[in-house]
């Protein structure tokens, strides 16, 4: 997909933060964001990968925050400190996560938490900061989630991540709402099977035989991160205007069987 100056997908210099930026969606999201002209604000806990993201980019002014989501107390000051380098915000793409493949039963408390504060807390006290009148553009912007095909099927062995991941489909519908007189948008994205290291760590528990029967359900084959990246530009691009509180499924086919 190229990007074409004042375009339908064009950020013209908005900036978008995105979470998670260091590596897997994240990283390739913010890739594909400084290809249609936005500056964005990337968020991680690696500081040397996300300055190897930064050195990727597109455009110029874009910057980056080291930041554990975990420390939920330490995201509102450090997230409002590094706005006030970059301006007015327009959107955010909140691309971190967690995934831990346990049955119910080794499914602790600690394990649950875990993945419930990345993706859906962390994520939650983000758009609140990000959709501040004083922080965010006058005339609107666009959040997206990034939620998972499991917050919308069942499958084994993915309680607590399907359950975090719903929790944020379930969330966005009431914020795109309650958001659209101010004409902040808000949507996430479901991706299938995605080949990323976070992938890679939650199928480590599974053989090669189970591997290889959920990469068969998808009738496209498992995607890449840039076939997430490309769908999520399109969500949070300024012209799509008219789109808020859907869940956009991209999973090469996994749902329609």
């Amino acid at each position: 997909m190229t990007a074409l100056p004042g375009g339908f997908l064009g950020f013209e210099g908005r900036c978008v933060v995105v979470t998670g930026a260091s590596s897997g969606l994240g990283r390739a999201c913010a890739i594909e964001l400084s290809a249609h002209g936005a500056r964005t604000l990337l968020i991680g806990r690696n500081e040397e990968r996300l300055a190897e993201v930064l050195g990727s980019l597109s455009g110029s002014g874009h910057q980056s925050l080291v930041l554990d989501l975990t420390r939920l107390d330490q995201i509102g000051p450090e997230v409002t400190r590094a706005i006030a380098g970059v301006g007015r915000l327009y959107g955010l793409c909140h691309a971190a996560g967690v995934v831990t493949t346990r049955p119910l039963h080794a499914n602790t408390c600690d394990v649950v938490q875990e993945m419930m504060t990345v993706n859906l807390v962390a994520g939650l006290e983000l758009a609140r900061i990000v959709a501040r009148r004083d922080v965010m553009e006058p005339d609107g912007g666009s959040l997206l989630f990034v939620s998972s095909i499991y917050g919308n099927v069942g499958v084994a062995g993915q309680t607590a991540y399907s359950a975090s991941k719903g929790a944020i489909t379930a969330a966005v519908r009431s914020m795109a709402v309650e958001l659209a007189r101010r004409r902040v948008r808000v949507n996430t994205i479901s991706p299938g099977l995605v080949k990323t290291a976070m992938t890679d760590r939650a199928l480590e528990t599974l053989s090669h035989q189970q591997v290889m029967a959920i990469e068969e359900r998808h009738p496209l084959g498992p995607g890449t991160p840039s076939d997430v990246a490309r769908a999520a530009v399109f969500l949070l691009a300024p012209a799509t205007t008219w789109i808020t509180g859907i869940d956009l499924v991209v999973d090469g086919g996994y749902s329609a069987q």
